[in-house]
């Protein structure tokens, strides 16, 4: 065999250390890109409820929704919410200290669609994005909404009714937080769905999302318009202080009830006919796609301006069907 030229074996040489040197370039790009992402930090996601209630079951989901979201995508999740869903000035409070902390983003649910907007507004205006989750505002400020289409579930909540409408009609509503968001719009669908008999609804009282009153609130106006025989409840603290009313004024007979939300006690009233129907949300999705979406826009990804994580209205006949039932019991069932 020929032996290779000197200019040969150096050429050979030389392209060996090449490969050599771009495969150490390889492994060296990728221990540092490696190392940086180890220690970068993750982001800092503050999540504001309008209230953390160990005795509400849809914000408890809620809340729980949003911690397995922050886990997933690896973010730190900072809760802070105010003692009461109708504190706005303690939620506004809270979103002024954001501004000081400066948090990636925020996660807000919003404890009333005016009072916080000024609060909300001067957290974007220093340069921190915001998502809404489950109510919105007057403004268009955050770069999404994730709530539920509260019209079209008020609406859902009007059809229940309809299915089970007394033949002379004496309508009341017991809504939560008056100027929220989640409050006019679902008595908004509600009377929509209800228009045929808009001059049979009597009047709209608040329990302002505390059971008590809504309790003392139903008695007050059933002791006003003792004729009623239709009540909706528009979120589950109204929907259980009223539904308890009436069971101890013993008028389950008498009236119909609609309510809002499903806590094992809104199962339990369901099951024994007190609630002829209750519209159900999904607020551990609601929560867990909040942080998703959070995740995303400070990727720098496109959002969508609004989702709607969804409503079922469940009746006595339903309840048992296996959707149903992992709704009302909030299996947790998250979105990738």
């Amino acid at each position: 065999m020929k032996p290779l030229s000197s200019k040969k074996r150096e050429r050979g040489r030389n392209a060996f250390l090449l490969t050599v040197l771009f495969a150490a370039a390889v492994i060296l790009s990728i221990y540092f890109w490696n190392r940086n992402s180890a220690e970068k930090e993750p982001y800092r996601i503050l999540f504001v409820p309008k209230v953390i209630d160990e005795q509400n079951d849809f914000w408890k989901a809620l809340i729980e929704g949003a911690q397995a979201g922050a886990k997933e995508y690896g973010a730190e999740l900072i809760l802070e919410a105010a003692d009461a869903e109708d504190n706005h000035r303690m939620q506004a409070e809270i979103l002024y200290r954001a501004i000081e902390d400066r948090p990636d983003i925020v996660i807000l649910a919003p404890t009333s669609y005016t009072q916080v907007t000024e609060a909300a507004k001067a957290v974007t205006e220093s340069g921190i994005p915001l998502i809404l989750v489950d109510s919105r505002l007057d403004e268009d400020i955050s770069r999404s909404v994730i709530a539920t289409d509260n019209i079209e579930a008020g609406q859902k909540m009007a059809e229940c009714i309809a299915d089970n409408l007394p033949e002379n009609p004496v309508i009341g509503i017991v809504a939560h937080v008056e100027g929220a968001s989640t409050a006019i719009e679902r008595e908004e669908g509600l009377r929509r769905g209800l228009s045929r008999y808009a001059d049979k609804i009597v009047g709209t009282v608040f329990s302002n999302s505390d059971y008590e009153q809504g309790y003392q609130v139903t008695k007050e106006l059933l002791q006003e318009h003792p004729d009623i025989n239709v009540l909706a409840g528009l979120n589950e603290y109204s929907a259980v202080g009223a539904a308890r009313a009436v069971r101890d004024l013993e008028l389950t007979d008498q009236i119909c009830m609609v309510g809002f939300d499903s806590s094992l006690e809104e199962i339990q009233l369901l099951e024994s006919g007190v609630f002829e129907g209750i519209v159900v949300q999904k607020p551990f999705n609601m929560g867990y796609l909040s942080v998703e979406t959070a995740v995303s826009v400070l990727q720098g990804k496109k959002v969508p301006e609004s989702i709607d994580s969804g409503s079922q209205a469940v009746t006595k006949e339903t309840m048992y069907s296996e959707e149903n039932q992992k709704l009302l019991f909030l299996f947790r069932e998250t979105q990738n």
